[in-house]
């Protein structure tokens, strides 16, 4: 069992994310969608598969890939997902103008516009971020702290965002690859508890 544990890691992994895309690659609404709205509706699949991704690598538990490596591909799947998050809203803006100003400036009538723009500006944050880690005068325990806090608030709204969207996603496939972004960030937060460091500082050296 022990040698099948990693394959069927693997092959859970690839199901959560390959399913949601195989739905909406065979959806109707294909139809009645362009070119372009079609490859930003894509895209913003491709940026929660990301979500679901980034934690894993930089906590290391991903089956066969050492944590030093998989850091370095935390590097490069959230280069991916700030690119699939751009090419969904410049998609979305292609499309429709209007709409997306009316989302940006949160003037929407729909709740999943306000959960989008408040991920995407999470994500936005997250990216300066890891950009600015190794700066003078920021310490690594208040980084990693704001990052997670960046992160969190990011799946917390673009899972309200995805399910709230009656889309091209079907709505099983949609909601498991939701509850695995969610479930995947809590378990990696709870194991390498990004707050520890801030705390401890902040109680000084008898604790109090």
């Amino acid at each position: 069992m022990g040698r099948l544990r990693a394959p069927l890691a693997w092959l859970a992994l690839v199901a959560t994310i390959a399913v949601p895309l195989g739905v909406a690659a065979g959806s109707d609404y294909l139809a009645y969608r362009g070119p372009v709205y079609i490859v930003a509706g894509f895209a913003g699949i491709l940026a929660l598969a990301c979500l679901l991704v980034q934690p894993l690598l930089v906590a290391g538990v991903m089956p066969g890939v050492p944590r030093r490596i998989g850091r370095r591909w935390h590097r490069w799947s959230g280069a991916l997902l700030m690119a699939a998050v751009a090419v969904h809203v410049g998609g979305l803006w292609i499309t429709s103008p209007p709409d997306m100003i009316d989302a940006l400036t949160f003037g929407a009538p729909t709740a999943f516009s306000a959960f989008g723009v408040v991920a995407m500006w999470a994500l936005v944050m997250a990216a300066l971020l890891a950009v600015a880690r190794r700066s003078p005068g920021l310490r690594p325990q208040v980084w990693r702290l704001a990052h997670g806090a960046a992160v969190a608030v990011a799946v917390a709204a673009s899972v309200p965002h995805a399910l709230l969207i009656e889309g091209t996603m079907g709505t099983l496939s949609k909601a498991a690859l939701c509850v695995a972004v969610v479930a995947a960030l809590v378990w990696v937060l709870a194991r390498l508890k990004p707050w520890t460091g801030v705390i401890r500082s902040r109680s000084g050296p008898t604790g109090r």
